[in-house]
């Protein structure tokens, strides 16, 4: 299959496509929500006329995307740092894996901070199950991300998908010479505890299958942590987690724009990005002795190894812990009034009075007492 074609299925749009991918996002009936938000002192038709005219990718993320991540901060977050950019070689393409909170912003503000310090931007991954309507398509593709299948109708499928997907990836790095984010596992991670699922690093292996080192060693991964003081969805997940200890959980209509929304929206905090050391081709030859299996084993747990000693904590999260065990361990770490944000926060839960709250709570608190676990483990 021609290479121009064999990811059309998943691929980001090409640059020859952008053109009218502008006039239809500019069309569409959601747009002038959408500039109210991101262009709030500006008349619509000015902002109609200006996205309909970009031509290129690099237009739209300079011009318009970095814009929705500036008022994303100005609104939301009270301070927003991103540390370890000197470890990357700007002229070196890497796969960032990232531990991921929120749907949109964990790649979101990487893309941003990339930007405003003349770094080339990623392609990002982008769940199948997010590409909800036409417009969501259109503004993820011209933003360079591609397409995810979650899952397949059968292990034949699912290996196929993943097959594939391991081979753009490796495209993208070895061949495009551009940079790739991919979460760390399938999903946000609802419960605070930052984990690599050892089958995202097979995948990665799939494209090369006869050497195991060279098949990481040419992704060139960077681990990025991603810390936010105030967990965005943090209410929402727990009402999952609530209901996930009953039965197996099932999305309902609108939930994942729903997370989308909330996320954008919700009150963050601060909001720190850890990029990490990259894994070096040394860590890999040194566990070269291993079997397939346990090789994907540890190299995830040298991912988490970074992610959770990079994580930032913030006093919410020793407030959570002293809850959690009845203690006051870490009372230094906190003041009164940090205490009393906290637990006027959590008490936004005793409107689900049909719940059992006091283990709504639990869960809640787990969400932000985990983190300090996973940094000591």
């Amino acid at each position: 299959m021609d290479i121009n074609t064999k990811f059309d299925d998943i691929r980001p749009y090409y640059e020859e496509e952008i053109p009218e991918a502008m006039k239809r996002i500019a069309a569409c009936e959601l747009f002038p929500l959408l500039s109210l938000f991101v262009y709030p002192n500006e008349p619509i038709e000015d902002i109609r006329k200006m996205v309909g005219s970009f031509k290129t990718t690099r237009e739209f993320q300079h011009e318009t995307m970095k814009k929705v991540n500036e008022q994303v901060i100005r609104r939301s977050i009270t301070h927003f740092s991103c540390t370890g950019i000197e470890r990357l070689d700007p002229k070196k393409s890497y796969l960032f894996v990232s531990n991921h909170r929120d749907i949109m912003l964990d790649s979101s503000l990487l893309q941003y901070f990339f930007v405003v310090n003349g770094f080339e931007t990623t392609e990002i991954t982008f769940g199948a199950n997010l590409m909800i309507n036409p417009i969501v398509v259109d503004i993820g593709k011209s933003n360079k991300m591609f397409k995810v299948e979650r899952q397949g109708s059968s292990i034949k499928d699912f290996y196929k998908s993943s097959l594939h997907l391991s081979e753009y990836i490796r495209y993208v790095i070895t061949e495009k010479n551009e940079s790739v984010w991919i979460a760390q596992r399938n999903g946000r991670t609802k419960n605070g505890i930052d984990s690599t699922d050892q089958g995202i690093i097979k995948m990665f292996c799939l494209s090369e299958p006869k050497d195991k080192i060279k098949a990481l060693a040419d992704l060139h991964i960077v681990p990025i942590s991603v810390s936010y003081e105030w967990e965005p969805c943090d209410l929402l997940k727990t009402l999952e987690l609530y209901e996930s200890q009953y039965t197996r959980y099932i999305k309902k209509p609108g939930e994942d724009l729903n997370s989308i929304i909330t996320g954008i929206l919700q009150p963050k905090g601060r909001v720190h990005i850890e990029i990490c050391e990259p894994i070096s081709v040394a860590e890999l030859v040194a566990l070269e002795y291993m079997t397939n299996n346990e090789y994907h084993k540890s190299v995830a747990k040298l991912l988490d190894s970074r992610i959770n000693t990079a994580y930032r904590l913030y006093p919410n999260n020793y407030v959570a812990h002293d809850l959690l065990y009845g203690n006051t361990k870490y009372a230094s770490m906190y003041s009164k009034e940090d205490y009393d944000k906290f637990i006027h926060h959590m008490s936004k839960l005793d409107r689900y009075d049909a719940c059992d709250i006091d283990r709504l709570k639990e869960f809640f608190i787990g969400i932000y007492s985990n983190p300090i676990d996973n940094k000591q483990r």
